[in-house]
C-alpha cells in the first residue's frame, strides 16, 4: 500500500505537513509507505533536523505549487508539474491507492474529477465532515462544500455515500440518514427539501429517519446528516469556530474539544474511483497525520469498491 501525500499544500507547508508523515510513518505497518510529492531537498532537511531518517518515505520530487488563491482548473491544466497534479496523475496509474493534501481545495476537487475521475453512477462527488455527539461517538454531514447548488437526486446519492462511509469507516451499524431542515415535518422547507424527502423516504438504499432541525445535529437520532454543499459549508465554519471561542474564553470541556478539527484530519472527497481526502487549509502536523491514517482507512475498508457496487 502507498498513500501519497502531498507536503507542498496547506499554510503551513511543508514543515507542519513533513512533521505530520513522521507521525503518520511511526503508526503505519510493514508493507504499507508513505511516497511524499513536493519538494524533495526541503523535505530532506525537515527530516535530517528532526533525526528521522528519508529512508523511510518515497519521494517525488516538483518544481510548482498550486497556491490558496489560484484558480482550480487554471491551475492544474497549468502547472502539471505542481505537487496536486502529480499526485493525481500518480493516483490516476495506481502508483499510490490514496492521495491527500491540505492544499487548494478546488483544485484537488478539479484534479479528482479530471484524473480518477467520478464513479459511473455518481452525478456529483460530495465532501465530508465529523460531527461530535453530545453522548459521544460521532456522526457525519454532506456535503460541506463540494456542491453549492443540488438537485434531488443529488441529495440522495449523498445518502448512500455518507451510509457507506459511516459503515465501513466508522463502524457505525445500519446508520440513520436524516435531512437537514427547518423543521421535522415531511412539507416543511425550501423546494430542494420539499422534492428531496419523499425520493430519500422511498429509498431502500439506507435508513431514512426523516427532516431534521439545526439543533439535532449533535443528538443521538441521527448518523449522517444530507444537505446541500452551501448549507453544509455554513454548518461546517460555524461549528470549528465552537473549539476556537472555548479556547479564547479558556473554556475547558470534553465535548467542544471534539470540534477540534485536528483529530479528525480531513474531508473525504465521495463518488470519485480512489481515495481522496483534503485537509484543512491550517492543518498541524497533528491534523496531516489522521489524514494519512484516513486514507488509510478509506483503502483498507475498500470504502471505493462498495461505493462503486451500490451504484452499479
Amino acid at each position: 500500500m502507498k498513500i501519497g501525500l502531498d507536503i507542498m499544500g496547506g499554510d503551513y507547508a511543508p514543515k507542519a505537513a513533513v512533521l505530520g508523515a513522521i507521525e503518520a510513518c511511526k503508526t503505519l505497518s510493514a508493507g504499507q509507505k508513505l511516497v511524499l510529492i513536493g519538494d524533495r531537498d526541503i523535505a530532506v532537511t525537515i527530516l535530517q533536523e528532526n533525526n528521522f531518517s528519508p529512508d523511510n518515505f518515497e519521494f517525488v520530487h516538483t518544481t510548482e505549487v498550486i497556491t490558496m488563491g489560484e484558480h482550480p482548473t487554471k491551475a492544474i491544466v497549468q502547472k502539471p508539474d505542481s505537487s496536486i497534479a502529480v499526485g493525481f496523475k500518480m493516483l490516476k496509474e495506481n502508483s499510490i491507492q490514496a492521495f491527500s493534501s491540505a492544499g487548494n481545495t478546488g483544485a484537488m476537487l478539479v484534479g479528482a474529477m479530471f484524473s480518477v475521475k467520478t464513479i459511473p453512477g455518481v452525478i456529483r462527488p460530495a465532501m465530508t465532515t465529523i460531527v461530535p455527539k453530545l453522548k459521544g461517538g460521532l456522526g457525519i454531514i454532506l456535503d460541506v462544500g463540494a456542491n453549492a447548488d443540488c438537485k434531488p437526486d443529488m441529495l440522495v446519492q449523498f445518502g448512500v455515500l455518507g451510509s457507506l462511509l459511516a459503515e465501513s469507516v466508522y463502524n457505525i451499524p445500519n446508520p440513520r440518514i436524516a435531512l437537514m431542515n427547518i423543521g421535522e415535518e415531511e412539507e416543511k422547507g425550501n423546494l430542494l427539501a420539499q422534492a428531496t424527502y419523499p425520493l430519500m423516504r422511498d429509498s431502500k438504499l439506507f435508513n431514512f429517519v426523516g427532516n431534521i432541525e439545526g439543533r439535532d445535529l449533535f443528538e443521538d437520532n441521527n448518523d449522517v446528516v444530507v444537505c446541500d454543499g452551501f448549507t453544509g459549508n455554513v454548518i461546517l465554519k460555524l461549528a470549528e469556530s465552537f473549539y476556537v471561542i472555548t479556547l479564547k474564553k479558556r473554556l475547558k470541556d470534553e465535548f467542544f474539544d471534539r470540534f477540534n478539527y485536528e483529530q479528525y484530519g480531513g474531508s473525504p472527497i465521495l463518488g470519485v474511483n480512489a481515495p481522496v481526502v483534503v485537509g484543512h487549509g491550517i492543518s498541524s502536523p497533528e491534523a496531516i497525520k489522521n489524514m494519512v491514517l484516513l486514507s488509510k482507512n478509506m483503502i483498507e475498508t475498500n470504502l471505493i469498491d462498495k461505493i462503486k457496487q451500490a451504484f452499479q
